[in-house]
């Protein structure tokens, strides 16, 4: 059972059909089901939330019944029976022959499940390296093509797009990248950890595209370091997105704004994860 939240937001009862390792870092995992049918989206960095069942649980436990209540209802269920919620950006979807989604695709990061990874893997993790086909989750994500969980939103007369994102904005990135059209100046900016997780991909637009791999085990100082030292081509309106750990991103909107010049309100930064608290943490805090 399904129920609506508030639009353009609704529940989708979802499965999971395949699953595929982007490398060492990157899991993509494909979801279907008739609720996709209602799914709409036209964001290229389409968040949505993911809920996933504890090991142990046929499906994630979220109160859907309860209505616009299911918040309040889902933080009160037992820590160890509570669906497990995290945010992620849609790397594609596709379509059937009606025009109604059939399939999306949401890449995760295995934080943790590397092989020389020094942190504790966390559940998203661990649930995306063990997923099957049959899988049962449970999304929030829109029933309208264009809502406010879309961020990459670049004016009409932008002349150059910028690009950077942590391994965690990957999927994001890559789908903006491939989508962008023919005449667009793009210059971007990817960090994986491995080079393993550098993937290939197909732009129509003129992209100048730089993987930086190796751990962040420097911060944000040895990437400002990089972007830094960087020539931009010259242009009379940039428009930038930058995503990923939130203080890194601080610093680079700071580098854009304050040092390049870039109009303040032609840059999108979206902190997608912090170092230190988990989601749990964070939702307390707020």
């Amino acid at each position: 059972m399904t129920t609506a939240v508030a639009a353009p937001f609704r529940f989708f009862a979802l499965q999971v059909v395949r699953t595929r390792r982007l490398g060492p870092s990157l899991a993509r995992v494909t979801f279907a089901g008739p609720d996709l049918r209602a799914f709409r989206s036209d964001g290229l960095d389409q968040s949505l939330s993911l809920f996933l069942p504890h090991p142990g649980q046929s499906e994630p436990a979220v109160p859907v019944e309860l209505g616009e209540g299911w918040w309040q209802g889902w933080r009160e269920l037992p820590d160890d029976v509570r669906a497990v919620m995290r945010s992620y950006t849609l790397r594609a979807l596709r379509r059937d022959d009606d025009g109604h989604t059939a399939e999306i695709d949401v890449d995760f990061v295995l934080h943790g499940l590397g092989p020389d990874s020094g942190i504790q893997a966390g559940p998203a993790a661990r649930w995306a390296a063990d997923a099957a086909p049959g899988d049962r989750v449970l999304l929030l994500g829109p029933a309208v093509a264009d809502n406010r969980a879309i961020r990459f939103r670049p004016p009409e007369d932008t002349d150059l797009v910028v690009i950077w994102g942590d391994e965690t904005a990957v999927p994001a990135a890559c789908a903006i990248v491939e989508s962008l059209p023919a005449g667009t100046r793009a210059r971007v900016w990817l960090q994986v950890p491995h080079a393993e997780d550098v993937q290939d991909l197909r732009t129509a637009a003129d992209a100048e595209i730089t993987w930086l791999v190796g751990d962040d085990t420097d911060g944000p100082e040895a990437t400002l370091a990089t972007l830094r030292a960087a020539q931009l081509p010259p242009a009379e309106h940039p428009y930038v997105w930058i995503a990923g750990e939130s203080g890194c991103v601080k610093q680079l909107r700071r580098h854009f704004v304050g040092e390049r010049g870039v109009d303040r309100r032609a840059v999108t930064f979206v902190g997608y994860w912090r170092r230190g608290p988990t989601e749990e943490q964070l939702r307390e805090q707020g």
